[in-house]
């Protein structure tokens, strides 16, 4: 008998820590190849950055104030708690090198900070920051998380990701080799794609070397290019109601790799930048509604996983 029906990033962050860990997001001011005009311009069609970054996370804050500003949101409740620096928002390996280790480094030596994750693109990981990463896996906890979003090469064209799923596999496997803590980012329900094109993302993921994966559904920004497509043909677009998303979850969890740790699977943007799926649901109130399904389907993650 299984005591969990999927893999919690909690849980594995319980085997590395004596002690409560909290993410902190970091916005250090980076942009996008695609952009700034490197592969593209006008970015990801979906993106409004504004979405998932955080009021303390403004532009021209150094990375020492946005910590100290995250850290004493937490510390009064929970004065024993170390922290995570979470490079968020942009593509977090994108500058020099130089200027990205002194970025991670002044985050590391931040008190309490006990280590980093890192949010990018599957292109953007030049082999000798790679190296620098091989390093400091020793020195503290790291995680790079990779957007791959599909692994539908006509769906990235559309969505303007500016790479392929064959870049993706290949950052993600010199990652893994590396001995770092390697995580991957989907969107559920990308235009173009049936729930089987969806479902077989799991498939095709769970051939990877990741630890952990998130997931979450799409979501319509204002302010977004995806926003003027869904204006001008709607019929592009499959947004779910809620309980079809949550069926479409445990399919997905029951094909994947039971080894993953799933971080998430939806995300909540900021009302007022949100058109559309708006279910009115907090996270919490939705990780809920997906146990209980996975208790009535008396199903797991992994239940359908064919090892390759």
């Amino acid at each position: 008998m299984i005591n969990k029906p999927y893999k919690e990033f909690g849980d594995f962050l319980n085997t590395h820590f004596p002690y409560k860990v909290q993410k902190i997001s970091i916005n250090a001011g980076f942009t996008c190849p695609n952009r700034d005009g490197s592969k593209a311009v006008g970015g990801c069609t979906y993106c409004n950055n504004q979405s998932f970054s955080p009021g303390y996370g403004g532009k021209q804050r150094s990375v020492t104030d946005q910590l100290r500003d995250g850290i004493a949101f937490f510390s009064h409740k929970y004065p024993e708690m170390k922290y995570l620096a979470y490079f968020q928002s942009y593509t977090n390996t994108y500058d020099s090198i130089d200027k990205l280790i002194g970025l991670y480094e002044e985050a590391l030596n931040y008190p309490n900070v006990v280590g980093i994750i890192i949010g990018t693109r599957p292109d953007c990981m030049p082999p000798e920051l790679l190296e620098y990463f091989g390093k400091l896996k020793d020195r503290c906890f790291l995680m790079i998380e990779y957007g791959i979003e599909s692994t539908l090469n006509s769906t990235l064209e559309f969505i303007n990701r500016g790479h392929t799923y064959a870049e993706s596999v290949d950052a993600i496997e010199k990652t893994a080799a590396k001995g770092i803590y390697t995580g991957a980012h989907m969107i559920l329900g990308l235009p173009g794609e049936s729930r089987e094109d969806t479902l077989s993302h799991a498939d095709k993921l769970s051939e990877l070397p990741l630890t952990t994966l998130k997931i979450h559904q799409l979501q319509l920004i204002r302010g977004t290019a995806m926003a003027r497509q869904y204006r001008e043909h709607p019929e592009w677009f499959n947004l779910f109601e809620v309980d079809d998303y949550i069926n479409l979850c445990i399919d997905f969890a029951e094909r994947l790799n039971p080894d993953f740790i799933i971080e998430r699977f939806v995300s909540q943007s900021p009302k007022s930048l949100l058109i559309a799926p708006d279910w009115g649901l907090k996270n919490f109130e939705f990780t809920t509604k997906v146990l209980k399904r996975f208790a009535e389907r008396k199903t797991w993650q992994g239940r359908l996983y064919n090892k390759k």
